[in-house]
């Protein structure tokens, strides 16, 4: 690839308005309540039914709607063995971080036959989020979109749409998912690729056994939709398209974009994006789609399936079917650049600030490493490359406390929780997407890193391939960030002078490039304990995961609030 570095370079000049997250708090308007029963019910997918944790026996689970300004209250009834906890994907928690979901991060699981009750209002935000849990692998089948629209009285910044419809894109499995984990955790390799990815749950006809199990969507002739797209899979980025008509992508992590059309989209898990399309097509059946892209260096094993649904024109004759969309190869790195290098930012009163002053600069190498076999293991357990697969930032390894990092900072006990040490660069300047080094392993920690209120931070996440290189969709939890770079290689200072300073995307999930690099940066207002992972959940478990701490600022409206009163304990 003759690409060193692609910059996202500012389409055109503006003055931004000057707008702050922390000084723009809205009132409540409505208390939107739901109560969630964590059971489990039989499903059949793939002529094969398994026993399934869900919500409330809905898989996907409920969809939450509420306006922006409104407080969500979620009562959540654990009424399974096993432990679990809800994360609410995008949602800034403004200071009620106790709320945000991360197991033993932000709070302890709540335990079987415990309830927790979820209770945040929606500030500043609006379009496309969705929550999921948050612990060992349950949220493959523990999900939902959650729909925040603008609040009464506003509207879109395009043509309104005739119809809104959520699309759930996940990955399936037919063993049970905890035991696929607990193989890979056994083994010290990599798990097993799921069986089929899914659309609203439902694999599509392309799956043997699967031709009744078809998400169809009815469209009128002439009319336009707005599909709000959610990667809800665990370990797969996703192409989506649908045939023989053209996409307009107007946002992405609920922040709005200047509208371009497109062929397709590429979505890394965590990632939402809306996009309209209109049934100017003549009537018939058309195939939406999604396929993997995986374009690892060298290539893992991977799900290389097509799931399909159908948007069905009602006046159209049954017998009439389109082919599939056509959607890039597996490895098509190029399609990817060029997609997310269309992604801008809409100008609008709403959006904060880009920071172009730093005073915090953070250079965080992400990547997999490889542990040596213990001595005496069995060749069994060492199924990862001649050792145990891992992976870290900084080459620290993350590892889960047993207690919540929130509850030891808040009461000030890190004592066997956490230090406070994690470092702002790699320990080794090496060629990070060069020839790997010969010592793969990293160090196991559960370190975080403070970061004074009203900061302004840049970091540079940058992609290694010590074991192999892959693309890694990194989310910061309670932050949207901008986007200001992103190339091929290793990072060069130099790349700044071409930071898109002006019109960037507002994200909360970036993926960085395969054996690349990306350029974030925002404004540290929200104090609290932050999780930032690769939302890759073998990746996650693996350990490319690390804690930013952001510290309370000055009087109560700056400070985490004290712990809800049924905050679970560990």
């Amino acid at each position: 690839m003759q690409l060193e570095g692609w910059m996202l370079v500012p389409i055109f000049s503006a003055i931004l308005l000057s707008f702050s997250l922390a000084s723009h708090a809205n009132p409540v308007e409505i208390e939107r309540f739901y109560e969630f029963n964590i059971t489990r019910s039989q499903v059949t997918r793939l002529c094969s039914t398994k026993n399934i944790v869900n919500v409330n026996g809905q898989f996907p689970g409920p969809e939450i709607h509420l306006d922006e300004g409104d407080m969500l209250v979620v009562k959540v009834n654990n009424q399974v063995p096993e432990n679990i906890t809800l994360h609410w994907h995008g949602v800034f928690q403004n200071r009620t971080g106790w709320y945000d979901g991360p197991a033993y991060v932000t709070q302890c699981p709540i335990q079987s036959g415990s309830s927790y009750t979820y209770k945040f209002v929606i500030k500043n935000q609006r379009g496309t989020l969705w929550w999921h849990a948050h612990i060992r692998w349950m949220r493959a089948t523990v999900y939902g979109a959650l729909i925040i629209h603008p609040r009464p009285g506003s509207s879109f910044p395009f043509p309104a749409p005739d119809a809104e419809v959520p699309i759930l894109l996940g990955e399936w499995w037919q063993s049970d998912v905890q035991a696929v984990l607990n193989q890979a955790l056994a083994s010290g390799g990599g798990p097993n690729v799921s069986d089929a990815f899914t659309i609203n749950g439902l694999p599509g006809p392309l799956y043997n056994c699967s031709g009744n199990d078809v998400y169809a969507l009815d469209v009128e002739q002439g009319k336009t939709y707005l599909l709000r797209i959610i990667n809800a899979a665990m370990n797969t980025d996703l192409f989506f398209g649908i045939a023989n008509h053209k996409l307009t992508v107007v946002e992405a992590d609920a922040s709005y974009q200047q509208p371009f059309e497109t062929d397709y989209i590429v979505i890394t898990p965590g990632q939402t994006t809306n996009v309209l399309f209109t049934a100017d097509q003549t009537p018939g059946q058309y195939f939406m789609a999604a396929s993997a892209y995986a374009a690892a260096v060298p290539q893992n094993p991977f799900d290389n399936t097509t799931t399909a649904g159908i948007i069905r024109y009602k006046s159209s004759p049954s017998s009439f079917f389109s082919g599939l969309p056509r959607l890039p190869a597996f490895n098509d790195t190029r399609k990817v650049v060029s997609f997310n290098s269309k992604l801008r930012g809409l100008l609008t009163e709403e959006l904060p600030t880009v920071p172009v002053k730093v005073d915090r600069h953070l250079f965080f190498t992400v990547g997999l490493n490889r542990e040596d076999c213990p001595r005496g293991a069995p060749n069994s357990s060492c199924q990862g490359n001649g050792g145990r697969f891992a992976a870290s930032i900084n080459n620290i390894t993350y590892v889960s406390p047993r207690s919540s990092i929130l509850g030891a900072y808040y009461t000030n006990k890190l004592m066997n929780v956490f230090t406070k040490d994690f470092s702002t660069k790699p320990p080794v300047k090496f060629d990070y997407t060069g020839r790997p080094l010969r010592n793969l392993n990293s160090k196991n920690g559960t370190k975080a890193r403070i970061i004074p209120y009203g900061s302004s931070v840049q970091i540079i996440l940058q992609g290694t391939s010590l074991v192999n290189a892959e693309s890694h969709p990194i989310h910061l939890h309670g932050y949207d960030f901008f986007i200001v770079g992103q190339g091929f290689g290793n990072y060069k200072k130099k790349y700044q002078a071409n930071f898109n300073l002006v019109d960037p995307p507002l994200r909360n999930t970036i993926s960085v490039p395969l054996k690349g690099w990306a350029a974030i940066r925002l404004i540290a207002n929200n104090p609290g304990v932050w999780f930032m992972h690769c939302h890759l959940d073998i990746h996650t478990t693996w350990g490319l995961d690390t804690v930013l701490i952001v510290e309370n600022g000055e009087g109560p409206l700056q400070s985490i609030q004290a712990p809800p009163p049924d905050y679970p304990r560990c």
